[in-house]
C-alpha cells in the first residue's frame, strides 16, 4: 500500500520505529530513572518526588507484591485518581512481572466486581474514598491482598491536613471495613525489608489489561503487551522528540493516569525525556485546577475537548501565564473547531489533535507539532502504522471517501482477554483492526474523523454525523456544551435531538434551531432541543451520547 502520509511527516520523524532494544517497559523505566535520577518526576499538591525516589519506592512495592506470593503474569488492580501512589504502584507492579488492571474510581460496586472477577486480580491498591465499594464485593472475587491508601499518604505533613479535610470536612470517605488491609506506607516498608527480585520480561508478555469504557456493551479487557505499549511509546517519542527539551518539560496531567491516553502519553512517553508530571487529582474542580496551574510554568497540556472548553469558560483561565507553553494535544474525542479557535486566541498555543483507541495503546495518528493552526484533522498515521478506510464489506474505499478507519501496527492489541469472539469481530485477517470510527484520508495523508459509526443518525436515508451538528451548535455564544443523538421519528425514521447546557437562560430551542439554518442543510437541523444542567460524562470527561440515548 502507498503510504501517502510520509510526504507530510515533519523533519526528523522516521517512517518506521525499532524497539528490538526494548524488551519491556521496565527497561524504559529503569533507564529513565538512571538518566534523570535527581530530577523531579511527579508533583502532587505541592509535594515533589524525584526519579530516584520513584525508582526506590516502586522497587519496594514490587518487593511487597512478591512477598505476598504474586508471580509473573498475576493481575494487580489499581483504583485511584492522580496521586503519587499511582506511578509508584504502576511501575512496582510491572517490575514484579505482574499485569496492571486499571480501575476507574467512579465504578459502581457491580462494575468493579465484574472487572476484578474477569481479570482475576489477586491484589488491589485502592484510595480510601472508594474502599466501601470494594468491601461490598470483595468476597466474590479472587482478591487476597488489599492496600487502602488515604489521599494524602505520600504528601508528608501536608498529607495529614489533606486527609483531615477529605475525611472530616468534606466527608468524602464513607465508612469501610476490609480486615487485613494495609496502608501504602506499611506495604512499602514491608517490601523494602523483603527486597525485589528482577523478573525476566519479553515484548509479548502482557503489561496491561486495559478495560474499554463499555460504551458498546460489556466492558472488555484489551490485552496490551510490553511490546504494544513500548512500540506506542517509541512512536510517540519519535514524533515529539524534535519539539521537546529533555529534562525541561512540565506536563499538566489532569486526565486520569488510569486512562490509556494519559497513561501512555503523560506517564510513559514523557518519562523518556525526564519530564515532570503535575498531577491533578480532581480535574472536574476547574477552579482548583487553574489555581494549581498558576503555580507552575506548564509547557505541555494534554486533554479532551470538554476539559479545554471548561477551562476556557472559567473567568480565571485567561489570567494564567501561557508564555512557557509549547504543546497542547487533544485526544479521546473530537476537538471542536470553535474550542480550538478560542484556545489559540486565549493561550497563543495551537490545539493539535491525536487519535487512537484503547486497543491501539492508544495512538494511531498525530498532528505534526510544528503546525501553527488547528487544521481539523486528527493527524497523520504515526511511524510503523498503516491506516486504510474501508466500507461495510471490508473493501478499501478511494482516497477522500468516508468509511471505517482501520488500523494496523505494532501498537495494536493482541486481543480481548478471555473473549475470542469479540477479538475476531474487530480484527481483519490481514492484521487491520476495525476502529468503529468513520473518517477519510485527504491527498496529503491527513486523517479526518467524522464520527463514531454507531452514532451516525439516519434521517430520511441521509447520514447525519453528530459531531457536525455539535460543532454548529457550539458556535452559538449562548451554548456551553452540546450533544446530539438520533431519536425515532415516524416521518424520517430518525431525527436529530440535541441536549444543551446553556451559558444563560435566555437561550431558547428555537434560537438554536434558527442558528443552524445558516450552517446546516435541512435534514441535519435539530428537530428537538432539551436543556440540561449537566451532561453525562465518562471518566475522562467525554460526553456519553449512549446515556442520553437510553434516557431519550
Amino acid at each position: 500500500m502507498e503510504k501517502i502520509w510520509l510526504k507530510s511527516y515533519p523533519d526528523g520523524v522516521p517512517a518506521e520505529i525499532d524497539i528490538d532494544h526494548i524488551p519491556s517497559l521496565v527497561t524504559l523505566f529503569e533507564q529513565a530513572c538512571q538518566t534523570y535520577g535527581e530530577k523531579v518526576a511527579y508533583i502532587s499538591m505541592g509535594k515533589e518526588i524525584t526519579y530516584r525516589h520513584l525508582d526506590d519506592d516502586s522497587k519496594a512495592f514490587a518487593g511487597w507484591l512478591q512477598s505476598r506470593g504474586c508471580e509473573k503474569g498475576d493481575r494487580v488492580a489499581l483504583m485511584m485518581p492522580n496521586l503519587l501512589q499511582y506511578p509508584v504502584a504502576l511501575f512496582g507492579t510491572l517490575r514484579a512481572g505482574c499485569v496492571v488492571v486499571n480501575c476507574n474510581p467512579l465504578y459502581t460496586p457491580r462494575e468493579l466486581e465484574y472487572q476484578l472477577k474477569d481479570s482475576g486480580a489477586k491484589a488491589i491498591v485502592i484510595v480510601e474514598n472508594f474502599a466501601h465499594k470494594l468491601e461490598q464485593i470483595i468476597a466474590n472475587t479472587s482478591v487476597k491482598d488489599v492496600i487502602v491508601t488515604p489521599m494524602g499518604e505520600m504528601l508528608g505533613l501536608k498529607g495529614l491536613l489533606v486527609n483531615l479535610l477529605v475525611r472530616h470536612v468534606k466527608k468524602l470517605v464513607p465508612a469501610w471495613k476490609l480486615p487485613g488491609s494495609l496502608n501504602f506506607t506499611s506495604a512499602l516498608n514491608s517490601g523494602r525489608s523483603h527486597g525485589a527480585t528482577p523478573v525476566a520480561l519479553a515484548q509479548d508478555d502482557i503489561a496491561f489489561l486495559q478495560y474499554t469504557g463499555g460504551t458498546t456493551g460489556i466492558s472488555k479487557g484489551a490485552m496490551l503487551t510490553h511490546g504494544n505499549i513500548g512500540s506506542n511509546v517509541m512512536q510517540a517519542y519519535s514524533w515529539i522528540k524534535p519539539a521537546v527539551r529533555e529534562g525541561q518539560e512540565l506536563i499538566l496531567t489532569a486526565l486520569p493516569l488510569y486512562h490509556i491516553f494519559a497513561l501512555t502519553a503523560n506517564c510513559l512517553t514523557f518519562l523518556m525525556i525526564g519530564a515532570r508530571n503535575l498531577l491533578i487529582a480532581n480535574p472536574r474542580d476547574i477552579r482548583g485546577l487553574i489555581k494549581e496551574w498558576s503555580k507552575h510554568p506548564i509547557t505541555v497540556v494534554t486533554g479532551v475537548n470538554t476539559l479545554f472548553n471548561a477551562l476556557l469558560n472559567h473567568s480565571n483561565f485567561a489570567k494564567l501565564d501561557f508564555s512557557t507553553m509549547n504543546i497542547t494535544l487533544g485526544g479521546g474525542m473530537a476537538v471542536q473547531a470553535v474550542v480550538a479557535e478560542r484556545w489559540f486566541k486565549v493561550t497563543g498555543n495551537p490545539l493539535l489533535q491525536a487519535y487512537g483507541l484503547t486497543e491501539t495503546s492508544p495512538a494511531a495518528t498525530m498532528n505534526p507539532l510544528n503546525l501553527k493552526v488547528f487544521n481539523g484533522s486528527v493527524g497523520l498515521p504515526i511511524s510503523s502504522t498503516d491506516i486504510v478506510i474501508r466500507d461495510d464489506h471490508g473493501k478499501n474505499v478511494s482516497q477522500g471517501q468516508i468509511g471505517e478507519i482501520c488500523i494496523r501496527g505494532p501498537q495494536v492489541m493482541v486481543g480481548y482477554w478471555q473473549n475470542q469472539e469479540e477479538t475476531d469481530h474487530v480484527m481483519f485477517p490481514d492484521g487491520f483492526m476495525h476502529s468503529g470510527d468513520l473518517g477519510y484520508i485527504d491527498k496529503n495523508g491527513y486523517v479526518f474523523l467524522v464520527d463514531r459509526k454507531k452514532d451516525t443518525i439516519l434521517v430520511s436515508g441521509f447520514n447525519v454525523y453528530p459531531n457536525e451538528v455539535e460543532d454548529a451548535i457550539a458556535m452559538h455564544e449562548g451554548v456551553a456544551e452540546v450533544a446530539a443523538i438520533g431519536v425515532a421519528d415516524e416521518h424520517s425514521g430518525e431525527a436529530v435531538k440535541i441536549f444543551v447546557v446553556r451559558k444563560n437562560q435566555h437561550v431558547t430551542g428555537q434560537m438554536l434551531i434558527d442558528h443552524c439554518r445558516t450552517l446546516l442543510t435541512g435534514y441535519k437541523i435539530p428537530r428537538y432541543v432539551e436543556f440540561r444542567d449537566v451532561l453525562p460524562r465518562s471518566n475522562v470527561g467525554k460526553i456519553l451520547r449512549r446515556a442520553l440515548k437510553e434516557g431519550a
